[in-house]
């Protein structure tokens, strides 16, 4: 699947970039750097900025390392060009307090340039870097979800690719927003016990990630992974996003009707194990729904239903007369109490369907993505008038 995000996805696409050592150290470890990765793995790099629209470092990073946070080959800027994108991606740091040094390479190389900020560190930023950069303050406080939303929104950013540091890693990895993690993992033991960290201590989302790649480049490895375990609240994470979009996508393989919906369901435990998937009328049954489909492959005394997450393209129903349960019941039954959808069900079929009053009135929480309710209508656009 593209990593590309809809013009309607509230967050860009957020990649992790970082190269550590065996013992996982990063590579900026003192006033006399560490390079990690080789001249391989540094193409590599300039070729992923050069798939961005923006690149962000932390403002400790710009401090101690002084980065250009360049597309460095001149081939890959034109083909940006030829794109009708700009030469360079958009620059980004993040400070609380406003202490930046205007004369780091970071405000004279490269193209635009964006500073997120505190209400308290915004006139300190401003008064430093003059007309340097925008600057845009987010509260009392560094609020994530409101810089990605800022990015998306006003930037019209898609793809954002995070060169560190560590600290800045760490709180978009705990947050749930980080989409992808690039680690490249280079031969050499540092064994300085003072040297800084990928991450920092603190609670994780839980689960393994998921290994989309691995290769080496030069003489580093490259992995990339993906996390996968849902969100354990209201607001949505990055896999969620994932997760909500492969529904989309089963909903595409409902054999059509004229008489029913083509939803796609995706039961998921905390840790990010997919239990079991569906879709409407799978295996020939001209009645079966996606999320009844889905929990039929389960095992009802599975423990990790209760800590589940059902994913549904469309509002699991409330109401139906082809079976004696609806899909709401048959998920509350199973013990899950998180539903993650699209779409609310319309009157097409049943006038008032609610099947989210049934779920909350059941003790679940259901969560309702918007941005993916154009995908979840697709494949029901003949329905729908």
């Amino acid at each position: 699947m593209s990593t590309e995000r809809a013009l309607t996805e509230p967050y860009p696409y957020v990649l992790l970039s970082a190269a550590v050592s065996l013992d996982g150290c990063l590579d900026d470890t003192g006033p006399e750097r560490l390079l990690l990765s080789g001249p391989a793995d540094f193409d590599r790099v300039d070729a992923v900025r050069a798939s961005a629209d923006a690149l962000l470092v932390g403002a400790g990073t710009l401090r101690a390392d002084n980065p250009r946070l360049l597309v460095n080959s001149a081939k890959r800027r034109a083909a940006r060009r030829a794109q009708g994108r700009p030469e360079y991606p958009l620059k980004v740091t993040v400070t609380a307090t406003g202490d930046l040094d205007p004369g780091a390479v970071f405000w004279r190389t490269g193209g635009e340039r964006l500073v997120y900020t505190t209400d308290r560190g915004a006139a300190k930023a401003a008064r430093l870097l003059g007309a340097t950069a925008d600057v845009v303050p987010l509260g009392p406080a560094l609020d994530w979800r409101a810089l990605l939303g800022h990015l998306r929104a006003v930037r019209g950013v898609g793809r954002l690719m995070v060169e560190g540091g560590g600290t800045v890693h760490t709180q978009l990895l705990q947050q749930g927003l980080a989409d992808e993690l690039h680690l490249a993992v280079a031969p050499l033991i540092v064994g300085d016990p003072a040297a800084p960290r990928l991450f920092g201590p603190g609670r994780y989302p839980e689960g393994r990630l998921r290994l989309i790649e691995s290769r080496p480049v030069g003489d580093v490895v490259l992995m990339r992974y993906a996390p996968t375990a849902p969100g354990a609240g209201p607001l949505p994470t990055a896999a969620d996003r994932h997760w909500l979009r492969t529904a989309c996508e089963l909903a595409e393989l409902c054999p059509p009707s004229e008489t029913a919906f083509s939803v796609g369901a995706v039961v998921v435990a905390a840790d990010g194990t997919e239990l079991a998937r569906g879709h409407s009328r799978e295996g020939g049954d001209p009645v079966v729904h996606a999320e009844e489909a889905a929990l039929a492959k389960t095992d009802p005394a599975d423990p990790r239903l209760s800590g589940a997450t059902v994913y549904s393209s469309l509002e699991p129903c409330a109401r139906r007369a082809s079976r004696p349960a609806p899909c709401a019941e048959l998920i509350l039954r199973a013990g899950v109490r998180r539903v993650v959808t699209a779409w609310r069900e319309p009157d097409t079929f049943v006038v008032a369907a609610d099947g989210t009053g049934v779920l909350v009135g059941g003790g679940a929480e259901v969560v309702v993505l918007p941005e993916y309710e154009a995908s979840a209508k697709a494949p029901n656009r003949h329905l729908l008038g």
